[in-house]
């Protein structure tokens, strides 16, 4: 067996386990509450098609000419929908295909106008009707570079319907208030993960890293990338009017959660693979499994926003022939991801039941990992309830909860609704994600006496013990049992004699 830096998890009682986790939900909890009282989200105004049609125009065409309200940076994204609605119809359902164009301006602060794009942008929509008719998404801009804008929006083909039909647009914007509490809430976060990685660093700084254990190794890694997921770049995004700021972020974000995935895998065959990890077998299956589902995140956002900047009313989802046929790949890696974590923790399960310390490494992990998924799956079901399983994908797959309006930011995550617009959701899988890895760190440190309990494998007292090469390293000597006398002995003598050194 592999000589392992110690670990805080081995000097733990039952009781401290048992505080470990309320001390986990307590500062979730927080969290929640603090998104509960926070500000909404979003802010909108409504403007009706009726007041905006003038002479020798339709309600069923147009042209619509609208102007936003005004804009700061604080409003972070703004987007354009539509809502038409089909006066006495008698049919349940109904779909029909028609055309969108749009005329982008932006208004400056001399109240000049300037084409934010040189061409009007044409694109074919599907008018889906049911109870009531789904909600378009005219235009969608990822960053503010004017301080209004004005849109011109034409349909075409809408006229071949015969009922009367009503049309009401909505801006769409971040709220100011939530932008100023996010940037506190993730300065906040950026201080804590600073803290915590030097913390776990400097416990660790008298072992040498081959000595170090798997989950050890793992969390010096996943815990820069936390700090980077809370993203000390993020104000940025106020002070530059780019779309760079926001695709680091979403970038930072992919890469932090699929690291967080690969760490699963590779902890969970590892605890059970002692000696070399073989890049070729053990590395190389997962991050072929993990790669795929980080190169389809960051494929889809990068397309998104390359495509957007050239086109405001561009959306993949829509616009994509083949996204049908990505989605089906997304959600087959995703099956087979879990199949395979699966596999990993009941083989784990069932091979390292009997040996105590390994299995309480295997026991705490799977708990608190099954509390955070449960606590996630739980978010998802009062946000969707039983519709979270339909055709909730994403239409912005970027990993980044700024992408709320009628899309999904992370897969099974984070969806937006009307009925929901409070930081409650954005605050309470952010805070949850930290306090996680906060809780991991902790554990997975050496404690105090780490070091010397670590020395007394290599005391010549030691030498005639029977105990196994677990209880050498990680045992707790003071609760060893009594039948074994000559180790708490020999453990006092080697503490004089290290006393008067």
């Amino acid at each position: 067996m592999d000589m392992l830096a110690p670990m805080r998890l081995y000097t733990l009682s039952k009781r401290h386990f048992v505080l470990v986790f309320v001390v986990f939900l307590i500062c979730f909890g927080l969290t929640v509450f603090i998104g509960i009282a926070g500000p909404k989200i979003l802010q909108d105004t409504k403007q009706s098609g009726d007041e905006l049609l003038g002479e020798n125009r339709f309600i069923k065409t147009g042209p619509f000419v609208l102007q936003s309200p005004p804009l700061s940076t604080y409003n972070q994204q703004l987007w354009l929908t539509c809502m038409l609605q089909v006066e006495h119809s008698n049919l349940v359902d109904f779909k029909q295909h028609f055309e969108i164009n749009v005329e982008l301006k932006g208004v400056m602060q001399d109240a000049s106008v300037m084409h934010v794009s040189n061409n009007v942008h044409q694109k074919s929509r599907l008018l889906h009707c049911g109870i009531k008719c789904d909600e378009l998404i005219v235009v969608h801009l990822g960053y503010l570079n004017y301080t209004k804008y004005q849109i011109t929006v034409t349909f075409k083909g809408l006229e071949n319907i015969t009922n009367e039909v009503k049309v009401n647009f909505m801006w769409k914007m971040y709220n100011p208030s939530f932008s100023q509490v996010e940037i506190w809430f993730r300065f906040i976060f950026v201080v804590l993960t600073f803290m915590v990685t030097c913390m776990f660093a400097h416990s660790l700084r008298k072992f040498s890293m081959k000595d170090w254990g798997i989950e050890q190794k793992w969390m010096s890694i996943l815990l820069p990338l936390l700090l980077l997921y809370n993203d000390p770049f993020f104000p940025l995004s106020f002070l530059v009017n780019s779309w760079f700021p926001g695709t680091l972020d979403a970038f930072f974000q992919a890469l932090f959660l699929c690291s967080l995935l690969l760490f699963w895998l590779c902890v969970y065959h590892g605890i059970r693979v002692q000696g070399e990890r073989k890049c070729l077998t053990f590395y190389l299956p997962k991050l072929v499994i993990v790669g795929l589902l980080w190169l389809s995140a960051v494929t889809l956002g990068i397309w998104q926003t390359v495509n957007e900047l050239q086109d405001p009313t561009y959306q993949y989802k829509v616009d994509i022939v083949n996204f049908q046929g990505m989605k089906i790949f997304f959600l087959v890696v995703v099956t087979l991801y879990v199949l395979y974590l699966i596999f990993l923790i009941v083989r784990a399960c069932s091979e390292l039941k009997n040996m105590p310390y390994t299995d309480l490494r295997l026991k705490f992990l799977t708990a608190l990992t099954f509390v955070v998924l449960t606590i996630s799956m739980v978010i998802l079901y009062l946000r969707f309830g039983a519709k979270a399983l339909q055709d909730n994908f994403v239409s912005e797959l970027s990993t980044h909860y700024q992408n709320y309006i009628l899309s999904s930011d992370l897969p099974g995550f984070l969806f937006y609704s009307e009925s929901c617009d409070i930081p409650a959701e954005f605050l309470s899988f952010y805070g949850l994600l930290n306090f996680y890895l906060y809780t991991l760190a902790f554990v997975y440190s050496p404690s105090k006496n780490a070091l010397y309990d670590s020395q007394l494998k290599d005391n010549p007292a030691f030498s005639m013990l029977n105990d196994s090469d677990d209880e050498v390293i990680y045992g707790d000597y003071e609760d060893m049992p009594l039948q074994n006398g000559r180790a708490i002995k020999a453990t006092a003598k080697y503490q004089g004699e290290s006393d008067s050194d």
